[in-house]
């Protein structure tokens, strides 16, 4: 399937979205936000897909933000990129404001560009974050930071970013796409059936009881010993070679 406002492509068990607007900023309009959902519903169908790289066409802007017109379907996309089981990481290339922000945010694991910036500017024009924003970014970096970000309206640098564990490396713009590259394709090394466990165990374990998220853990890893990957898992462990994973 073709798509107007993403680049969707796939190699060695790794899909990779990039958000095609570069014109305006990479912001999320109706259309954006209706290919995001359909490629991450994709993503899901798709066993042969282990990890996702997000990112933006360009070296300004990862995602500058939305329509205020359209804003109930645009800020849907970040759940639609929260609900991918896959690992997720943004390749944060440029600016991240507002929906894009949130884009991020609901990535798993977030490299950026050493010149982007990260805000939620929307207070300033009197509403709100509405795609997630006020509920994951305290879960990333706290509380009281998450409330001057969002109170403010004011946007941060990458090398703040990386101090308050917003993202968890800086890297410099030519050299960011080999940087999340290379971590995807490690990743996409390991166990697909363990990668899409420990997401799920991660996830809800925030929202449980640490007795629940525990028994949830015990649950997921003796159903993880029913799968033919841990049992390729052990046989490459004994044989001492590289296991070959299905994801089955």
């Amino acid at each position: 399937m073709s798509y107007s406002t993403i680049i969707y492509t796939t190699k060695d068990h790794v899909a990779s979205i990039t958000l095609n607007r570069p014109e305006a900023g990479n912001r999320l309009n109706l259309e954006l936000a209706q290919e995001l959902a359909e490629v991450c519903r994709r993503i899901n169908q798709d066993e042969t897909v282990y990890v996702v790289i997000l990112s933006g066409v360009g070296d300004k802007a990862f995602c500058e933000g939305g329509g205020v017109e359209e804003m109930g379907t645009v800020y849907s996309a970040a759940n639609a990129v929260a609900a991918i089981e896959k690992p997720v990481i943004a390749a944060v290339n440029g600016d991240a404001l507002g929906p894009g922000l949130e884009l991020a945010l609901s990535c798993d694991i977030r490299l950026a560009s050493d010149r982007a910036k990260f805000g939620f500017p929307e207070v300033a024009k009197g509403f709100i974050p509405a795609g997630g924003g006020t509920q994951r970014l305290p879960r990333i970096v706290g509380r009281g930071k998450a409330l001057e970000m969002i109170l403010t309206a004011e946007a941060i640098t990458a090398e703040e970013a990386l101090e308050i564990g917003l993202v968890s490396k800086t890297v410099p713009s030519e050299g960011l796409m080999t940087e999340v590259e290379a971590l995807a394709k490690d990743i996409a090394a390991k166990g697909p059936v363990a990668l899409r466990f420990i997401k799920e165990a991660v996830n809800k374990g925030l929202d449980l009881t640490l007795e629940q998220g525990l028994r949830l853990e015990a649950d997921l890893y003796f159903l993880l010993h029913t799968t033919a990957d841990r049992t390729e898992g052990i046989n490459a462990f004994l044989e001492k070679r590289k296991p070959k994973f299905k994801g089955q």
